[in-house]
C-alpha cells in the first residue's frame, strides 16, 4: 500500500522546510515536512475554508479534525484568542509539526494531539468543527469524522467542511442533511464547496 499523509507513522525521509503565509491578516511561520498534506503551501481548499468560516454565536471550543501541520486550527486560534482550539490528526509527524508551529507563532489557546477521528477529553462544549477531510482515506473514514462532529457539537454548533465536488461534495451534502438540522453551501470556488451543517 502506498503511503499517504493519513498514515500514522510516515516512513518518507524527513526534509523539513519553513515558510511564511498570511491567513486572516496574520503572517504565520510554518514548518512542514515530507509525509504531510500540502507541504509547500497552504492548499486552496484549506484557505477557502479559513476565509469563509464564521464563528457560531454559541459558546464553546473549536475542533480542527485532520489538522495536518496546523494552518486551519492555528489561523482560527489566532483570530479568536478567547476560544480553545483542539487540533487532531492521525499522522504523528503532522501533530509534532502543528505543536511546533503553534509555539513558533506564540499561539497558546490550542490543544494538539493524535487521533484517528474526532475525540475530546472530558466534558467539552464544542461550538464548531472544521475539517478538510482526508478524501483518499475513503468515504467510511470521512463519514466517521462527520458522525464524531455531530456527537460533540452542542445544539446550535456547526460543522464546516471543505470538499471538492468531484471528490464527493454531493454525497457529503446528502449525508449531512440526514443528520443535521440545517445544511447549506456557503461558498463554491474552483470546484471546492464549503458546506456548513448546524446541529
Amino acid at each position: 500500500m502506498t503511503e499517504h499523509y493519513y498514515s500514522k507513522k510516515p516512513q518518507t525521509e524527513s526534509k523539513p522546510q519553513q515558510w511564511r503565509y498570511v491567513l486572516l491578516g496574520h503572517s504565520l511561520l510554518f514548518e512542514t515536512d515530507s509525509g504531510v498534506f500540502s507541504k509547500n503551501e497552504v492548499d486552496f481548499g484549506s484557505r477557502l475554508l479559513i476565509e469563509t468560516f464564521q464563528m457560531p454565536e454559541v459558546d464553546g471550543a473549536v475542533l480542527d479534525v485532520g489538522c495536518g501541520y496546523g494552518p486551519i486550527g492555528l489561523a482560527i486560534a489566532k483570530q479568536y484568542p478567547e476560544r480553545t482550539v483542539f487540533m487532531m490528526d492521525i499522522n504523528e509527524r503532522a501533530v509534532q509539526l502543528a505543536k511546533k508551529n503553534a509555539e513558533m507563532n506564540g499561539i497558546q489557546n490550542v490543544r494538539i494531539y493524535e487521533s484517528d477521528g474526532v475525540s475530546v477529553d472530558g466534558d467539552v462544549q464544542v461550538a464548531a468543527v472544521l475539517t478538510n477531510p482526508p478524501i483518499r482515506a475513503g468515504k467510511e473514514t470521512v463519514f466517521k469524522i462527520y458522525d464524531g462532529a455531530f456527537r460533540y457539537l452542542c445544539v446550535g454548533g456547526e460543522l464546516w467542511v471543505v470538499i471538492q465536488k468531484k471528490q464527493g461534495a454531493p454525497s457529503t451534502l446528502k449525508y449531512l442533511e440526514e443528520k443535521f438540522r440545517s445544511v447549506e453551501i456557503m461558498e463554491k470556488k474552483k470546484g471546492y464547496w464549503i458546506i456548513k451543517a448546524e446541529k
